[in-house]
């Protein structure tokens, strides 16, 4: 699993900081995680269920909401309409830049939010809500008596777990505006209702009526004693198994051509055709990605394929020195071999017949190999296995003449 850190456009241009935990191959399904009322994408509950949903197959895109976390803009200008607004421009990145989101998963007001995005989302077939209010305006509950004072000031400094948020008047008028009735009559995906009973923020109550006012298909698991925030790792990571097990029927099948690689073989698979990302299968068995930096079409997530052959280099050299020390019994505790790829100049290389043709200069690939030996060895042999650096196997393919078979097969 990788994380990569992502910046978009919010809903009024702002750049909103976000987090893309990608699983190792290609991913099952994309989900877009929306974080609770004044909380951040970095809170303990949403890191754990977005890296466990990575770990089993699915990419997760969580963000900070306007003024939250690492984004930009006001808190005090946003409320819930431009959560909601938020939540599509994330949509919309990950359909530009990986796929859409077919599952969309919100934790308490962002549940919410994510039930009245979800139309706006034509993509999504899921939508998975985690100690969810059944009204928005719920989240005016915890402001208690503050509420008269914004509603004749305009505004009111509110303690919210234990820190200061501005609210404003405009976010009051904007939230109670907002019923979830309608929007789940219609939300036409599948629907998943977690809530923990013991829940004292937002009641088990509210599971009830989001589970009543839902069409079919939709489904209810209980979180046990969690608390709220899921502060608990393994309660996180309960809901994210749950997520993943529940899902899957909601999904189209893997096509065939997904299926590991056979025995012997590394089969890569583009991922998306409108990038440059892969999905590499080796022997059946192990899962990698690659991919091109942005400044030439890719998407950065995943090493480059000079970085693979970088890494080739690196692991033989490494493999054979150890293979040597252990077998000349040299007191070699540790090894590290670094190395870097570029293209130079064939004069530059000092290799000879340095023209290309039509007089061009010829450029070569050049891999520049620093190798740290550690233990109490002799000069004599460290030199010895600086020597046997150049033996190992990888080293001579690259620096002999290879020969590549190619064939088209049918579909």
């Amino acid at each position: 699993m990788s994380i990569r850190k992502i910046e978009f456009e919010g809903h009024d241009g702002v750049t909103l900081a976000a987090r893309l935990d990608m699983p190792i191959g290609k991913p099952r399904a994309c989900a877009l995680f929306a974080h609770c009322f004044t909380c951040s994408k970095d809170i303990a509950a949403a890191r754990a269920v977005s890296q466990t949903l990575a770990d089993l197959g699915i990419a997760v895109l969580r963000f900070d909401f306007t003024g939250l976390g690492h984004s930009q803009g006001e808190f005090s200008n946003s409320n819930f309409s431009s959560n909601v607004a938020d939540l599509i421009g994330a949509a919309d990145y990950m359909r530009r830049e990986l796929q859409a989101p077919a599952i969309l998963i919100g934790h308490s007001l962002g549940g919410a939010a994510v039930i009245a995005a979800a139309g706006k989302v034509p993509e999504s077939k899921a939508v998975v809500v985690i100690g969810a209010p059944s009204d928005p305006e719920h989240v005016l509950k915890a402001m208690g008596g503050s509420i008269d004072e914004i509603r004749d000031a305009g505004s009111a400094v509110v303690d919210l777990a234990g820190r200061p948020f501005t609210i404003t008047k405009q976010f009051v008028e904007d939230i109670s505006r907002h019923n979830l009735n309608e929007a789940l009559a219609r939300l036409g995906r599948a629907l998943l209702v977690l809530h923990a009973p013991l829940d004292a923020t937002v009641g088990i109550e509210n599971a009830g009526e989001l589970f009543k006012a839902a069409r079919h298909p939709k489904s209810f698991v209980t979180l046990d004693d969690a608390d709220h925030l899921l502060s608990r790792k393994e309660d996180a990571e309960y809901a994210a198994h749950v997520i993943a097990a529940w899902v899957k029927r909601y999904l189209p099948a893997a096509p065939e051509s997904e299926a590991g690689a056979p025995e012997g073989t590394v089969r890569v698979t583009e991922s998306d055709s409108g990038g440059l990302l892969q999905h590499i299968s080796i022997d059946g068995r192990f899962e990698l990605l690659a991919d091109e930096p942005r400044s030439v079409g890719g998407s950065n997530l995943g090493p480059t394929p000079y970085h693979y052959l970088s890494a080739a280099l690196g692991a033989c050299t490494s493999m054979t020195l150890r293979m040597y020390a252990r077998r000349k019994s040299i007191a070699m505790t540790g090894v590290r071999v670094d190395v870097v790829h570029s293209k130079s100049h064939a004069e530059d290389a000092g290799e000879a017949g340095a023209g290309g043709a039509g007089g061009k200069a010829r450029k070569v690939d050049v891999f520049e190999r620093s190798i740290t030996i550690e233990g109490e060895l002799s000069q004599e042999e460290r030199q010895r296995l600086l020597q046997i650096a150049d033996l190992c196997p990888v080293h001579k393919t690259l620096e002999a003449q290879v020969t590549i078979r190619t064939t088209l097969e049918e579909e």
